[in-house]
């Protein structure tokens, strides 16, 4: 990402980069961005299918939450299973649901 560009990837994401206790990055920052605003793009159209899950199934919000990061997390998806967390926990918050209890990823 060049100095000008004026997409902030926040450091959550990030992280997701990052080996644990590193501060580099293992990908390029453009290819981060890229990636992040695939992701915040992804949780933001997923507003209204977890809404509609949420009323039309009669599943509780974090139902609804463990069921779109089961989704998230298939292979076919796209994601890693830390990107499919972030866009999880992402959506919870645009929703303002709490944060739900998700399986660990490697």
């Amino acid at each position: 990402m060049d100095e000008h560009s004026q997409i902030l990837v926040p450091e959550a994401f990030l992280d997701l980069y990052r080996s644990p206790g590193r501060s580099r990055l293992g990908l390029p920052r453009e290819q981060i961005a890229a990636r992040h605003e695939l992701c915040e793009d992804l949780a933001q159209a997923m507003t209204e299918h977890a809404r509609t899950m949420l009323f039309s199934a009669g599943l509780a919000e974090d139902e609804v939450l463990r069921r779109c990061h089961a989704g998230l997390c298939a292979s076919d998806a796209g994601l890693s299973a830390g990107e499919a967390e972030w866009v999880v926990r992402r959506l919870a918050e645009l929703l303002e649901w709490p944060q739900p209890e998700l399986p660990a990823h490697e």
